[in-house]
């Protein structure tokens, strides 16, 4: 009997797919990394999202492990060269989130640029200050993309009516990466630094962008600029935002991923940073939910569900279990 342990809440058409591919499908969205790592001795596959991670320790208990399905496209948590190495199939699914990261990415671009969140609050108290909320036009900015992958390139798709100069960059993309979209410019992270009004960060979380944005990096950008991040938190490093907020040099900052995204388990030290970061009226603040909508939950599960079964089954298998 093969076994899938379902780890996080899925959409139940990857449940539904992997039973007809003659799996026993544990679904335990409220599973702890301790208890999944007691239980993955007796799997042969496993779903996950973010709160596992699949590290040497993990693998080496998964004895009977096959394939990996990460429901998203963060596969820092993954050691995938070691699951190679034992035979384990990793798959990822940011095709199915894509559009969902990119919309919102434009959604709190235009919140900030029109006071939008701050507006809304003191309306809602009977406070009218059509002078103070005044906004500022995207139409005529210049706005660098840095990571040109599934999000990235969706984003500048949304860009294309926004009449903005697009910028693109990204290290590992061979020359013409762009070229299906006239209206972005290839060009380089200096480039982007000293010319962009809005920076968009569109970035795996490496070695390599741990904190690329820092007190160095933001110093070398255009004054003023806004740092819109929908990728992974600890591309930013925290501290060096809130003094770029604080002394002028960053004009505004979207986030929807932070340092730390649990709450519960900040020092005191973090619960003072992020304290201050939400003071500012010139940043919007979302808890990790861009990609996250109703359709997308959908998207997710088939997207992971095809490429398990294209991967392990053949054609004819793979219709069968998308259509009957």
């Amino acid at each position: 009997m093969k076994r899938v342990l379902i780890t996080d809440d899925c959409h139940p058409i990857l449940t539904e797919g992997l039973t007809k591919l003659g799996y026993v499908c544990d679904y335990i969205p409220d599973i702890s990394p301790e208890e999944t790592l007691e239980a993955i001795p007796e799997y042969e596959g496993l779903i996950i999202n973010s709160k596992i991670l699949v590290d040497q320790k993990f693998l080496e208990k998964a004895q009977k492990l096959r394939f990996i399905g990460r429901l998203g496209s963060g596969m820092e948590i993954v050691d995938q060269q070691l699951a190679a190495e034992k035979g384990v199939a990793v798959f990822s699914s940011p095709e199915g989130n894509r559009n969902a990261v990119a919309e919102q990415a434009l959604g709190m671009l235009l919140a900030l640029s029109n006071n939008l969140v701050r507006s809304d609050r003191e309306v809602r108290q009977n406070i009218w200050r059509r002078e103070a909320n005044r906004g500022f036009e995207l139409k005529g900015k210049t706005i660098g993309l840095i990571g040109f992958g599934h999000t990235g390139s969706t984003f500048a798709k949304k860009l294309q009516g926004m009449e903005m100069r697009v910028l693109a960059y990204d290290k590992y993309k061979p020359e013409g990466y762009a070229e299906e979209m006239p209206w972005v410019e290839e060009t380089t992270m200096e480039s982007i630094k000293s010319g962009a009004d809005v920076i968009s960060l569109h970035l795996p979380l490496t070695t390599e962008t741990r904190h690329l944005v820092d007190h160095q990096f933001i110093r070398s950008c255009k004054k003023g600029f806004v740092l819109l991040n929908t990728s992974r938190g600890k591309c930013v490093k925290t501290v060096d935002v809130l003094q770029g907020l604080e002394d002028g040099w960053i004009g505004g900052a979207c986030l929807d991923v932070f340092e730390n995204e649990k709450p519960q388990t900040y020092t005191e030290e973090e619960n003072q940073i992020y304290q201050r970061l939400h003071r500012f009226d010139q940043v919007v603040l979302t808890p990790h939910i861009a990609g996250w909508t109703h359709e997308s939950k959908r998207l997710l599960a088939e997207v992971l569900l095809k490429k398990i079964a294209s991967t392990i089954y053949s054609t004819t298998v793979l219709w069968y279990v998308l259509y009957s």
